[in-house]
């Protein structure tokens, strides 16, 4: 949940936490909050669609720097995204769409929008580098508290729920870990960090430890625009806030110092809100949030240890092949939000608000998704997803492949389906022909396939010069892993042209869902590494550089099987382009 506050809080009261110089250790790390405080802390494009190979190539460093400490990672990331069957329409989720609207616009923002395939290139690095994790069924919080806690080893994340987890090892905050500068003396090497413990915490705002949970609960639930009940229950103790009516932690931390255990919490506000029924309500739901800062049980020692797969509750009817994928993330925990909720919140990705959804173009690729995952079933799937600045949730069809039928999902001879089957089901997914990938090296087939099906559903139909830098953003990407070349970034102070943002993000979520489909399929096509795929300072750069009426040849590295490779891929996606009958026939020729 987060709690608003609460960090400001612990950095004005330094002598919390205590200087601390950490190695030879186990690290439970919160994966969702690390990718995104590397992403911001390298500085990399976030208006252009992103820099996956820098990313990727900051990532290595990060976890070089824990190795030469001997410090072992081990990464959990979030699952589903809520059981609880509510749809969160918060200001959060709204927020989100702002900043994203704002970031095409130019404008400062404190925590812009990830680029589309962070997530999806996060986990692929991971992989690559050897480094354990695990996906979970629904948000991680409790269960890495609980690794934690039974490993006795400290968290790194910068989740500010972290701080109400009475955790032995404490709590190493991401923008105090110094891995940047791996510092030596006489015996080892070490990371220079802050670690914070709840009982530090305790002890200077005098309250009892067992309290922690039902003080993080209230205040959560000062600002919580889908519970008005508790919400006024909060802003009513006494006192609160502060003069200028900001609700005030400190103040909150007083009013509990004089209670022993929840109960007595729980019944005092009891005896000051005696309106029968309403208050009842408002402390259930007070308790329930309580609930999320109770350590759970821990499943994810045996997953690391054994791979054995984690439970999931009792409603949902998940195959146990497709939860170890999901738990491995070799499948996305979309899957889950699918099956169990019957739901799929959609990123919004940097766009300004006037256009449409970048999700839309890709819906029918999701749809065939949601039709092989609900087969038997009249479901429809709700999309979270944005319209103009508002949050958006339609009710999306399923689509039943006819090829499709042959498929059984949850049958034990699932993975065992014929190669050509599946193939199939993908390939009529995409509206792609496997004639048409015949000469395509086999690890671009999926995004090459993905820019045939764009082109089709893109709209409006992307213009040549921005096929063409797309097309040579690939092929500058594969000669760089090829001839193992340092990864270079790119500065771009020009404004975004909203047109070309919006194809390629149009592109980017292709992208992503043809990845979940393949991932869905078991593989049809091999999982092209999104490192390599696309770069956006570099397209954005060669868009403005052919529209002015540049070649695409002198892009193309002399020695090097760019020029085969590039026709090639030419020759794949033009016969998908609909016809332009206005565009001049010298034009129509050269258009990649």
């Amino acid at each position: 949940m987060g709690i608003q506050g609460l960090t400001g809080l612990i950095k004005a009261n330094s002598e919390i936490s205590e200087h601390f110089q950490f190695s030879k250790s186990r690290l439970v790390v919160d994966g969702s909050s690390l990718f995104c405080m590397l992403y911001y802390g390298f500085d990399l494009d976030l208006r252009y669609g992103g820099e996956y190979d820098a990313f990727e190539d900051g990532i290595g460093k990060f976890v070089k720097a824990l190795k030469d400490c001997e410090i072992e990672p081990y990464v959990v990331l979030d699952g589903m995204s809520t059981y609880s069957g509510r749809i969160r329409k918060t200001p959060r989720k709204e927020s989100r769409i702002k900043n994203a609207h704002d970031t095409a616009m130019g404008l400062d923002v404190r925590r812009a929008t990830l680029p589309v395939l962070v997530m999806l290139m996060f986990k692929q690095t991971l992989v690559k580098l050897n480094v354990p994790f695990v996906q979970c069924f629904e948000k991680a919080d409790g269960q890495i508290a609980s690794l934690a806690n039974e490993w006795k080893c400290p968290v790194l994340s910068q989740d500010s729920d972290f701080y109400i987890f009475d955790l032995p090892a404490g709590l190493l905050p991401i923008s105090y870990f110094q891995w940047t500068t791996v510092l030596h003396n006489e015996t080892e090497s070490y990371i220079s960090c802050k670690r914070y413990t709840a009982s530090s915490f305790c002890a200077l705002f005098k309250i009892e430890r067992q309290l922690l949970p039902i003080f993080a609960a209230l205040a959560v639930n000062a600002n919580n625009a889908n519970n008005a009940k508790l919400t006024n229950m909060v802003w009513s103790i006494n006192p609160p806030w502060d003069r200028r009516r900001i609700f005030s932690l400190k103040g909150l931390l007083r009013w509990l110092s004089v209670f022993e255990q929840p109960r007595d919490v729980l019944k005092k506000l009891q005896e000051l809100f005696r309106d029968g029924e309403t208050t009842n309500e408002a402390l259930k739901d007070l308790q329930k949030d309580m609930e999320e800062y109770q350590l759970p049980p821990s499943y994810l020692q045996d997953f690391f240890t054994d791979k054995t797969v984690p439970p999931l509750r009792q409603e949902a009817h998940v195959p146990i092949k497709m939860s170890l994928a999901v738990a491995q993330g070799q499948m996305s925990s979309d899957i889950l939000d699918i099956l169990v909720l019957k739901r799929m919140s959609l990123i919004a990705a940097v766009d300004i608000a006037d256009l449409p959804s970048a999700n839309l173009t890709s819906r029918p690729i999701r749809q065939v998704m949601y039709g092989l995952l609900l087969r038997g079933s009249e479901d429809r799937v709700e999309e979270i997803d944005r319209e103009g600045l508002k949050v958006h949730c339609p009710m999306v069809q399923p689509v039943h492949p006819d090829v499709a039928q042959q498929l059984v999902l949850d049958s034990r001879s699932w993975y065992e389906e014929p190669d050509s089957v599946r193939l199939q089901v993908y390939l009529e997914a995409l509206g792609v022909s496997e004639a048409t990938l015949s000469k395509v090296p086999p690890h671009l087939r999926l995004p090459v396939a993905v820019t045939c099906y764009w082109l089709q559903q893109a709209t409006p139909t992307p213009e040549p010069p921005v096929i063409q830098a797309l097309l040579l953003g690939l092929v500058d990407g594969e000669t760089r892993r090829e001839e193992g070349l340092p990864v270079q970034q790119m500065e771009l102070t020009l404004e975004l042209d909203h047109a070309v943002g919006h194809a390629y993000n149009q592109w980017q979520a292709s992208l992503r869902d043809a990845v979940h489909l393949n991932q869905l399929l078991r593989f049809p096509l091999p999982e092209p590494h999104i490192a390599w795929l696309y770069r956006g300072t570099l397209v954005h750069q060669l868009v403005i550089t052919l529209k002015k009426g540049a070649d695409p040849e002198p892009f193309l590295v002399n020695g090097t099987s760019s020029r085969p490779l590039y026709q090639d891929l030419q020759d794949a996606v033009l016969q998908y382009r609909p016809q332009d009958t206005t565009t001049s026939r010298r034009r129509r020729r050269r258009w990649c």
